[in-house]
């Protein structure tokens, strides 16, 4: 068994997901090859790999069941209607990432999700580049990284996430027209943001705070979920 890996599987086992062998080992290769990388570009301040594994790894995958529900409940699916639309679109669901620095949470998002396009964007980067090699290494043909502030996005997203990447008032204002009708914001916090949700437009409205349980992690985590107000809706 690779190093790790026992952890790996046993935070998979509390988070109650089932991945194929395949997906197991890329979340591993990932694990290693942020050590890599990091030993030279500075990508986290986590140095300790069984940090790595519980904050960055482990915090990731706690948003993929909550994802996995949303992308049937709420998101444009293959087979599923699109808000406002009568018709049934078949292509893949998409997913923006945003400030995705190393590429958390969507590396792991695209690797637990094979037939969901994701584009991870950041301002730096060596961090986009990062990203590009990930998908080149771990053979994921559904990432791409983008080195791009996401304001000056043209292409259109099913859902748009972050992970502490800003407010969520900058957050949703920065990348509200990369967001496909019907589309939603999951942004990844620590403790309940009651301030920044106050501080929220009329034209955003916040429809679920999903607390996180993260195996091996002493500290609050949630998901906000947002959408436009219907009122708002393009």
């Amino acid at each position: 068994m690779r190093a790790w890996e026992a952890e790996l599987r046993a935070g998979l086992m509390d988070l109650s997901l089932v991945l194929g062998d395949l997906q197991i080992k890329q979340l591993l290769d990932y694990h290693e090859l942020i050590q890599k990388w990091n030993k030279v570009y500075n990508l986290t301040a986590v140095r300790s790999p069984a940090e790595m594994l519980t904050h960055h790894l482990l915090d990731s995958l706690a948003v993929v069941g909550p994802l996995r529900l949303a992308l049937r409940k709420f998101v444009r699916h293959p087979g599923v209607q699109v808000e406002g639309d009568a018709k049934l679109d078949a292509s893949p669901a998409r997913l923006l990432d945003v400030g995705s620095g190393a590429g958390l949470p969507g590396v792991v998002i695209a690797i637990c999700f094979p037939d969901v396009l994701v584009d991870c964007v950041d301002a730096v980067a060596k961090k986009a580049a990062f990203v590009r090699q990930a998908a080149l290494t771990l053979g994921l043909s559904n990432l791409r990284g983008l080195h791009a502030r996401v304001e000056s996005l043209t292409d259109q997203y099913d859902v748009i996430s972050s992970r502490a990447f800003a407010s969520l008032g900058d957050f949703t204002g920065w990348s509200v027209a990369a967001r496909r009708e019907g589309g939603v914001w999951l942004a990844m916090k620590g403790k309940d943001p009651a301030d920044e949700i106050a501080a929220l437009p009329a034209s955003v409205v916040v429809f679920h705070v999903e607390q996180l349980s993260v195996p091996g992690l002493e500290a609050e985590r949630c998901i906000v979920w947002m959408r436009k107000a219907l009122l708002a809706l393009d």
